[in-house]
């Protein structure tokens, strides 16, 4: 698959990690966020379509990003590192003001266009990942599936994922999930072509 003109990585540039409202990037540029369980590859997945080694930090401790941490791309559109959820060993009020965050980006930015919404291919569907999509249903927000984790599972046990997301979230299943791996960078220029889609 060949990635457009367009969408080659000039620039990248992290910004601002913000941890209220207030602080959400509002110059009227396109936001492509990122949403997923704790340890999902978020980070490698974004420092992969940036070409960037550490531009979004990862780490193998769950709940290291605890703001939306913003990057500003091509000087043309923003990316948006949700925090993650699910393992994350804070306490339960932090968790609560991690939700409230992120729902409120979800439901009042105006200028947010789309969610890659990362899943671990050696798993189906957690029932965090349905709650994130019964947000992203809720406030008609589009998503891109992806299926972090590629090169650890084999065609058998991707075959058991695609199915799993069938039976538990057709939604997702009916828009092609695009399987990646931060190793192989597999995957890596389709999910730039569906986010083009969405900021052009």
């Amino acid at each position: 698959m060949i990635v457009t003109r367009l969408m080659l990585i000039h620039s990248a540039d992290f910004v601002l990690g913000a941890v209220s409202p207030q602080q959400f990037p509002a110059d009227g540029k396109p936001h492509i966020a990122f949403a997923g369980r704790s340890n999902v590859g978020k980070s490698s997945l974004i420092n992969c379509l940036l070409q960037r080694r550490s531009l979004a930090r990862t780490s193998n401790t769950p709940g290291r990003t605890q703001q939306i941490n913003f990057f500003l791309v091509n000087a043309a559109f923003w990316f948006a590192d949700l925090p993650g959820f699910g393992y994350a060993k804070v306490s339960k009020e932090e968790r609560e003001r991690w939700r409230r965050l992120i729902e409120t980006y979800l439901r009042t930015s105006e200028d947010l266009r789309a969610v890659v919404f990362l899943m671990d291919a050696r798993h189906g569907p957690q029932a965090n990942d349905l709650q994130l999509l019964e947000y992203l249903l809720a406030f008609e927000v589009p998503f891109i599936p992806v299926l972090t984790k590629a090169d650890k599972v084999n065609k058998t046990e991707r075959v058991k994922c695609l199915k799993a997301l069938e039976t538990e979230a057709p939604v997702l299943a009916a828009v092609n999930p695009v399987l990646f791996s931060a190793v192989t960078r597999s995957g890596r220029d389709e999910v730039l072509e569906r986010v083009e889609g969405f900021v052009t």
